[in-house]
């Protein structure tokens, strides 16, 4: 596939790093499952698919929130 991606370099790299993880929400939020980036916001911030582990509920979750999020134990 050819053409320009509309994330940058670090922002892909950033992406690859996170998919497939599961993360909490803070330190004590539930946990949730990485997926997919779907968009990029207007403030360049790319929106994320997240699955919360516990119900199952898909949502949507920027990017730079996930990277501040930690792992799930």
């Amino acid at each position: 596939m050819t053409g320009t991606s509309p994330h940058t370099a670090g922002q892909l790299a950033a992406i690859s790093g996170v998919v497939g993880r599961i993360k909490t929400f803070g330190p004590v939020g539930p946990p949730y499952l990485v997926g997919n980036a779907l968009r990029r916001l207007e403030d360049g911030d790319p929106l994320m698919h997240v699955t919360l582990v516990q119900t199952g509920e898909v949502t949507e979750y920027r990017l730079s929130r996930i990277l501040d999020d930690p792992d799930a134990a």
